[in-house]
């Protein structure tokens, strides 16, 4: 297959998919609390399916603890970077700090990898996420609520922690895999229909996910500037970082293959966590709502459009 033709049977069903999801918001086709549901499934069922997968099929190695790290201490520098500029340049946004940091993993980053260069490499993006998890649910969930309803305990938060299907997904093939026990149970009766049963799974999460992000995007005019200030400022920064990061730490230090390096770009590109809504404070200001919602749209729909750029340029096969 020529690469052109490849790179349109790859990108065309990211938009066709984007394009259903926005169709069906319009003609009223699927409701809001149906849409709702099938998020949930998708955060509860799917999306760990297929991180359980990933992470039990992909081979460790030392390497991986170097990204893992970087991750991590990117989202704590970003978001400090976000409060200085905030306090700098008197900007009104309360939560614009929450917004330069952080990546929509789960409801963006899967779904985009996983069409452009397929379920069978995710692990590579899983791998790059790990440290970014950490972050999310150790740094910036508990500021989030923090801001909400004031100071939370370590309790609760390890609790969360813990509980959430996608960490207990990844925690457990963690484990099997460092035990070497993928094929053992593949190959059993019982576990093996499991498996076979989570890979069917994992294969409705980039469609449903695609579908639900193309349902909700829509964003209010008003404020259109201040939206696409914080933007800039990621991407700006983000982009080139990732380009370095691939050359000189990717490819060069760790010599890992390019799909990694395809992960770090998809990565980077990603809006803000869709959370932030989610955890935003009571009685906050409708402008304030409209900022964060026009955000994570602005944000998402560029991101789609670098990344088909990207992927055009690395197809990778």
């Amino acid at each position: 297959m020529e690469p052109t033709i490849q790179i349109i049977n790859r990108v065309l069903p990211i938009l066709l998919l984007l394009s259903l999801g926005y169709w069906i918001r319009l003609k009223n086709f699927l409701s809001p609390p149906t849409i709702e549901d099938l998020r949930k499934f998708v955060v509860n069922i799917t999306l760990p399916a297929v991180l359980f997968i990933s992470f039990l099929n992909i081979e460790l190695k030392s390497a991986y603890f170097v990204i893992f790290g970087f991750t991590f201490l990117l989202c704590i520098l970003l978001f400090l970077l976000g409060r200085f500029l905030k306090s700098q340049f008197n900007i009104q946004h309360e939560y614009f700090p929450y917004l330069t940091t952080g990546f929509e993993y789960g409801m963006l980053g899967i779904s985009l990898f996983g069409s452009a260069y397929g379920l069978a490499n995710i692990g590579a993006i899983a791998v790059v996420d790990l440290g970014h998890e950490i972050f999310i649910w150790f740094v910036f969930l508990p500021l989030l609520l923090m801001k909400r309803d004031g100071r939370q305990s370590l309790a609760g938060i390890g609790r969360s922690f813990i509980t959430s299907p996608v960490v207990i997904a990844i925690l457990a093939s963690l484990l099997f895999n460092s035990l070497g026990a993928a094929p053992t149970l593949a190959e059993l009766p019982i576990t093996g229909a499991l498996l076979a049963t989570f890979e069917f799974l994992g294969n409705l999460t980039i469609p449903l996910i695609l579908v639900i992000v193309g349902y909700g995007i829509q964003f209010d005019a008003h404020g259109l500037r201040d939206s696409l200030t914080v933007v800039g400022i990621r991407l700006a920064l983000l982009i080139p970082l990732a380009l370095v990061i691939n050359w000189f730490v990717i490819r060069t230090l760790l010599q890992l293959d390019p799909y990694f390096e395809a992960a770090v770009f998809t990565l980077l590109i990603l809006p803000p966590p869709f959370i932030v809504p989610l955890y935003a404070r009571q009685g906050l200001a409708i402008s304030e709502k409209q900022y964060i919602n026009n955000v994570l749209m602005v944000h998402t729909i560029i991101s789609i459009a670098i990344y088909i750029l990207y992927f055009a340029l690395n197809p990778l096969a």
